[in-house]
């Protein structure tokens, strides 16, 4: 019933959160939905990088994994990178600043910092943050700064979505818009980004596994 009447409504371009209360004698049982338009090409032509997994868990424990700092420490950075320091101030306005670590005696053997600006939070279905490279502090650095592509974008804003998939399972969505220029998009494909996310999602799926 609920998706045929889904389908028939018309909706904007941009992503919708939607909650349906429906009350019974046992209290109010509240639904959040996340649909685009059906047919809608504007949000796959704004996508430049996106990466998804789907974990063998409730979407709760996928969310809180992405924002309760003890949890976010034991997944954040590729295979043999430790995360030193998380803070996580997880309020529309508040700022996080994450740290990781790589192995030693690699190139990667330092501190190094991204950080961001909440702009949209919805409780297990999603977040909107801005997200760029950083001091300790959680100021701005330029990417040539920390050894990255001069024409990697300065800052993004970040989409991630929290899908619940049938048998308990949840599907995460990381979306990176489109950038201004395409020299700014090779930058960020040249960067190994797909490849440290992806190796950070297999670490989060051991912690979920863990759960």
């Amino acid at each position: 019933m609920f998706q045929n009447l889904f389908q028939n409504l018309v909706f904007g371009n941009n992503l919708n959160i939607f909650q349906i209360d429906m009350s019974d004698r046992q209290g109010i049982l509240k639904i959040s939905l996340i649909f685009f338009k059906k047919g809608d090409s504007g949000m796959k032509a704004k996508k430049g990088v996106v990466i998804e997994r789907v974990f063998d868990a409730p979407r709760e424990a996928v969310y809180r994994a992405w924002t309760r700092p003890d949890l976010i420490t034991k997944w954040w950075g590729p295979e043999g990178f430790s995360a030193p320091s998380i803070n996580v101030d997880l309020k529309v306005g508040g700022k996080y600043v994450f740290a990781m670590h790589g192995p030693k005696g690699s190139e990667w053997d330092r501190d190094m910092y991204s950080a961001g600006i909440y702009k949209e939070i919805v409780p297990n279905a999603k977040l909107v943050v801005t997200d760029y490279f950083s001091d300790k502090n959680g100021e701005m650095l330029e990417p040539a700064d920390v050894g990255q592509d001069p024409d990697f974008p300065k800052v993004s804003k970040v989409t991630v979505l929290f899908e619940e998939l049938e048998g308990g399972k949840t599907k995460l969505s990381i979306i990176y818009p489109k950038p201004e220029t395409k020299e700014q998009l090779e930058a960020m494909n040249k960067s190994g980004m797909k490849e440290g996310w992806n190796s950070s999602l297999d670490k989060l799926q051991r912690v979920l596994e863990r759960k």
